[in-house]
């Protein structure tokens, strides 16, 4: 198998069991990595009892930096990376992100949900570029600047990169009956809105950041 798949996760021990057991049922199943982000619950237990190889990092490190450790501990020359909250996860989902970049036809996929739920699927419409589903060849992943900084920007700094180089071929690629449980669910409202907002901030930081490196670079 030419194919690593990688799942970043942080205090998700009731879905990340799922999300693993659907990676090990498609034909990527010889390497299924979960990075534990300093998670606090059972999600690293949950994940190694359902198959997965587990890397635990001993803090919360961020998003960029949980799948940039995955990326240096896989074998194999293409990733796929897949959020550890979704639900409805099924193996063709995985074979529709990974058959484009394997077979050339891509240099990344970006997954969109469709037909999951209202909420998430009018999100993706909006800012399809903020998907946590891709698939991308691992010296493209490695050649981005920033990943262990970039946190919830890690998805804005993939798809800038792609931007900025016209040779980089990016294909979306829709996922149907997908969805993952949003930050509300998980930890209630009040306290879902203010880990929304920190990744929204995360995620502005990024663009902020690039902007700022952008004018730099015209000075010069």
């Amino acid at each position: 198998m030419t194919l690593s798949v990688i799942i970043p996760a942080y205090n998700e021990e009731s879905t990340v069991a799922p999300v693993v057991q659907a990676a090990l049922a498609s034909p990527y199943r010889d390497e299924v990595i979960v990075v534990s982000d300093g998670s606090e619950d059972q999600t690293a237990f949950r994940a190694q009892a359902a198959g997965a190889q587990v890397i635990e990092l001993s803090e919360n490190k961020g998003k960029g930096a949980a799948m940039l450790a995955g990326a240096l501990a896989a074998h194999y020359p293409f990733l796929l990376f897949l959020d550890a909250d979704l639900i409805g996860l099924r193996p063709e989902h995985l074979i529709r992100l990974a058959a484009p970049v394997i077979e050339g036809r891509a240099d990344m996929t970006v997954g969109i949900f469709e037909h999951g739920r209202s909420s998430t699927d009018l999100a993706q419409l909006v800012a399809p570029y903020l998907s946590g589903q891709r698939a991308i060849k691992k010296e493209i992943f490695l050649d981005v600047n920033e990943l262990e900084d970039s946190r919830y920007g890690v998805e804005i700094a993939l798809t800038r990169h792609f931007r900025h180089r016209s040779h980089l071929r990016l294909l979306e690629v829709i996922l149907p009956g997908l969805t993952h449980r949003m930050k509300e669910e998980k930890l209630g409202l009040i306290e879902g809105v203010k880990a929304r907002i920190r990744m929204y901030r995360e995620i502005g930081s990024v663009f902020l950041e690039r902007d700022m490196r952008g004018e730099r670079d015209d000075i010069h």
